[in-house]
């Protein structure tokens, strides 16, 4: 039983790794189809979607069946628990890709509004952080996950230079709103998706050390003082 228990528990890994890298394509793709005005792309990144949604409806179920069948406890449900927030995490990245996709179908109907730098960048932060907190879920590793949630603040950084530089230009011309606004929402949800990439860093933490350091300023209030 045991030795089933922990094939199962690794399979249960592999989706989840393997749900997270098609989330990264994801990210990955609706950026090359804004900056390359390619509305091909948009659609690669619909049918990606339907692939997460799979893999988040197996992975619950599995994890439903872990827990009636083996009734795990310590590390294993930790494990098990997080699994199933980590699984939720992706699905959102996922859904804030589509939202990206929806922005960049309104852009790609405009004439370009300026080259793009700071989102390409932003986007590439935020795929990376997604990867890099999968490898922390996949090798338990506190110090990966402790990387990613002080990567968060470099995309809040993007963040807000994207929006004092698009701001500028619906003052200068109030033609450029409609697309400064797609690119303002597409600058959010990409910090969105960080946020995400940070959640399953602090849930990697709680998995491995049952210390959860999402609320800091909870857990030890005093700390400030």
């Amino acid at each position: 039983m045991p030795k089933r228990f922990d094939a199962e528990m690794q399979a249960l890994k592999t989706k989840v790794v393997t749900m997270g890298g098609l989330v990264q394509e994801m990210i990955q793709t609706a950026m090359e189809a804004l900056v390359a005005r390619n509305k091909q792309l948009v659609a690669k990144v619909n049918e990606l979607e339907d692939q997460v949604d799979r893999f988040q409806v197996e992975i619950d179920n599995d994890v439903v069946r872990l827990m009636t069948v083996y009734g795990p406890v310590a590390i294993d449900l930790r494990f098990i628990l997080m699994t199933t927030r980590i699984n939720t995490e992706l699905e959102r990245i996922g859904d804030q890709t589509v939202n990206t996709c929806e922005n960049v179908e309104l852009l790609l109907s405009e004439p370009e509004l300026k080259k793009l730098t700071d989102l390409p960048r932003m986007s590439d932060t935020a795929a990376r952080m997604v990867k890099e907190s999968l490898e922390a879920f996949s090798e338990k590793s506190t110090q990966k996950a402790a990387e990613v949630i002080k990567t968060d603040g470099e995309v809040d950084a993007l963040d807000d230079q994207i929006f004092r530089e698009l701001l500028s230009y619906m003052i200068a011309d109030p033609k450029n709103i409609t697309r400064s606004v797609a690119l303002l929402l597409t600058s959010r949800s990409l910090e969105r998706i960080a946020d995400h990439a940070t959640n399953i860093a602090e849930e990697v933490i709680y998995m491995v050390k049952g210390e959860d350091v999402r609320h800091p300023e909870v857990m030890h209030p005093d700390a400030s003082e």
